[in-house]
This record gives C-alpha cells, structure tokens and sequence, in this order.
C-alpha cells in the first residue's frame, strides 16, 4: 500500500494538480469531444442517406402511380400516348428494380402484373380499373413508409397469382358469347374458337430428279469367230482387230523374154 500512499500524495501536491489540469484533463476533454463529434456526424450522415433514399424511392413509386393512372385508362388514349406510357412504365419499373431496397423486385413484379390487370380491365369498363389503381396506390405508398411489410405483402400477392386457378369472369363471358351470337347473325355461320381451329399441317414435297441420259449409237459388235452362237461375247475381253482376206491380183503373169 505504500505505493498508493505516494501516488496520492503526488496527486495533490503542486506537481501533481499541475499534470491533471495541463495534461490529463485537456485529452479526456479531446477524445470525448472526438467521440461527440463521431456521433453527431455519423447521425447526419444516416439522416442525409435516409433523406437520399426516401426522396429515391419517392420518385419511383411517384412513377409507378403515374403509369398506373395511365393504365386505368389505357382505353382512352391514342397509339401515340400509349406508346408513351409503355415507355414510362418501362422505366419506372427499371428504376425500382435498381432500388437498393429491401423487396424492390417484389414491388416491380407486383406493378407489373397490377399494370397488365387494369389495362384488361379498362376495355370493357373502368370501375374496376379504377379500383384496381385505388389499391395499388395504397400498396405503393404503404411500401414507401414500411418496406417490411410491403415486401411480405407483394410476396403473398405474387405466390397467390402463380398457384390460383384464374377463374373466367362471367361478365366477360356473357360479352363473348352476345359476341358470337351477333356474329352468327349476320353471317349465318358459327364462330370457331381457336382450340377448335386445325392446325395446318406443312408437309416437304420431294420431288425426284429425272435424269435424262441422251442415247448413244453403237454399232453392233460381230461375233467372234470360233464363238459358239449361244455363248455371249465377254464384255470386258479387249477389241480384236478384223482381219481382212488378202487380196487375189488380176494382173497376167509375164512371160521371160
């Protein structure tokens, strides 16, 4: 314990009260000041990255809801303007996919499938289209405040319309079949469907190539001599040349003189 007895007796003595006020107190001073302004700025920075990434996903789902509301009134529109919101659609759709968020591409699948529902819906009548835009506006923005949740949302909505069973809408029947029975009106004849139309069949014509050999003239071989008559000639026995039978001289012999 002695060294404790020392240690406080310099610590209160003159040398000692100077150490802590001119050293000891000025560096705890530094590294708590050090650690404050950690803190502080590693708050601002989260804040600002937070900002940053609300104002990102803003724009986007602020894009989703715009191709949507063109979407529910897809019927409307001219070629023009509808090639103009495909694109937008396109691009809304790219810029959530590249969202460094959690279920980004959860929410583009989601949008993408909602999209192609209210166009379909918006031919024949606009109420459902306009409450299929209603829930998806609700779903965007309950994505942008709790991306969690969204996420496991647009995750049930999506395996729920891999498995089910989509039904046919009777309205839609009802529409096709007063369609079929318009037609056979004015045509007398009945409307064939497209499971019942025959599929036609392509088949390959070949065409054998007629070879055309022009007939050559050969002069009838003589039989060999010594042949038997009923023994064919060997087709392959080399030419033999005819002889000819020495010709007899009319010329008179000359009496010698």
């Amino acid at each position: 314990m002695a060294w404790w007895n020392n240690f406080v007796d310099w610590f209160y003595s003159e040398d000692g009260q100077r150490v802590l006020t001119s050293v000891v107190i000025p560096f705890l001073a530094i590294v708590v000041a050090g650690v404050i302004g950690a803190l502080i700025g590693r708050a601002a920075t989260k804040r600002i990255v937070a900002q940053r990434d609300h104002e990102t996903r803003a724009a986007a789902v602020s894009a989703l809801i715009s191709a949507g509301q063109n979407a529910a009134r897809w019927h409307s529109q001219t070629p023009a303007a509808r090639e103009h919101a495909e694109r937008l659609a396109n691009d809304a759709d790219v810029l959530v996919r590249l969202l460094p968020i959690s279920g980004a591409s959860y929410a583009a699948d989601w949008a993408s499938h909602q999209l192609a529902d209210m166009r379909t819906n918006s031919v024949s009548f606009s109420y459902q289209a306009d409450q299929t835009l209603s829930e998806y506006r609700e779903r965007l923005v309950l994505w942008l405040h709790k991306p969690s949740k969204g996420r496991k949302l647009f995750a049930a909505d999506l395996e729920r319309w891999r498995y089910e069973a989509q039904a046919a809408d009777p309205l839609i029947v009802e529409q096709q079949k007063w369609a079929e029975d318009q037609f056979t009106a004015v045509t007398h004849e009945p409307v064939v469907h497209a499971d019942e139309v025959p599929l036609p069949v392509e088949t390959a014509v070949f065409e054998t190539p007629v070879i055309e050999t022009a007939a050559v003239e050969t002069a009838p071989e003589a039989p060999a001599e010594g042949a038997d008559a009923g023994i064919p000639a060997d087709p392959y026995a080399a030419p033999v040349a005819p002889v000819f039978p020495p010709a007899e001289s009319t010329a008179e012999p000359k009496l010698g003189a």
